[in-house]
């Protein structure tokens, strides 16, 4: 079971858990700025307080009930490239891995030249119900965590000039329920989910490419893909990554999503390793699969988003 599973689990019952029920709150020198200009669209409460807890088997972060969605600016370090990553955590919707999947990789797109946008979503987020073994039993939208993942391309473009950033070169990473997203982000670009509130609606929310890694959700038990990612012609340039012996989403998510891209003709580039797992962000291990940040390197130049 993936790691993150077994923490969410281990949130719900409690008492083996380290939590501090504490906001998180990003390294120093960087805020927190708020998504929505006033309450969030079809906000929920949540069960509890936003909490980051650690437990003892486990060494990342996690974050729970989240209400009120945030992005995290990180600037580049040294030569600016122009582009800029949304990155999205992942965690089955109802947690955050936020360093693993969230901090760790800003640090390396930083060291790149490239602007990191770290989004804290909403979670849990309905309709998604989950039981003890901590599987998810449906592959409908995650309406809030899509909500906030539109408005934050929205606003990176706004803010493109203050940020130093191409606003042609905005695009978005995520791992598992956060590389689902990214396919969302991808395909349903032209139907907002919530109403216009001010100026930023008017920007596009449509990534200039996107990257999914272990991403989940996307195919059906029967092998087919996800309708909630109609996949078009205008989905933008993606690159794939993911173990084959994934034993959470399974590899046949990457499959399905890879073909569907290229039927539609889209420039897509989809790498699998035999193994790896799944919730390996962007840590050192034995397999080659950790090579995989530096072939995305390579696919940013290649498809213009940066230069050599």
């Amino acid at each position: 079971m993936k790691r993150w599973m077994i923490a969410a689990c281990l949130l719900a019952l409690g008492p083996s858990v380290h939590a501090n029920t504490t906001v998180w709150q990003p390294s120093a020198g960087h805020t927190q700025i708020p998504i929505w200009p006033k309450a969030t669209p079809d906000g929920q409460p949540a069960p509890g307080p936003e909490t980051v807890s650690v437990t003892p088997a486990e060494t990342y972060a996690a974050i729970t009930n989240v209400t009120r969605p945030t992005m995290t600016v990180y600037a580049p370090q040294g030569r600016n490239t122009g582009a800029a990553v949304v990155v999205i955590p992942g965690g089955g919707f109802q947690i955050l891995a936020i360093d693993l999947e969230g901090t760790e990789v800003c640090d390396w797109l930083t060291s790149r030249g490239i602007t990191c946008v770290l989004l804290k979503y909403r979670v849990p987020s309905v309709p998604y119900v989950w039981q003890c073994d901590c599987r998810p039993h449906n592959l409908t939208t995650s309406v809030p965590s899509l909500q906030d993942t539109q408005r934050t391309l929205r606003l990176v473009r706004t803010h493109a000039a203050e940020w130093h950033i191409d606003p042609h070169k905005v695009g978005v990473l995520g791992f598992s329920a956060g590389g689902y997203l990214v396919a969302e982000a991808s395909t349903r670009f032209k139907h907002d989910l919530y109403k216009p509130m001010d100026a930023t609606d008017r920007e596009s929310s449509r990534p200039d490419f996107a990257i999914a890694i272990y991403p989940g959700h996307l195919t059906t038990d029967g092998g087919k893909l996800n309708k909630n990612v109609p996949v078009s012609h205008d989905t933008p340039p993606t690159f794939l990554a993911q173990a084959e012996d994934d034993d959470v989403d399974g590899v046949q998510q990457s499959l399905v999503y890879y073909a569907a891209l290229k039927k539609a003709g889209v420039p897509v580039e989809m790498h699998l390793y035999a193994n790896g797992g799944h919730a390996f962000g962007l840590r050192p291990s034995k397999f080659p699969i950790s090579g995989w940040p530096a072939l995305v390197e390579v696919w940013l130049r290649t498809i213009g988003m940066v230069r050599s």
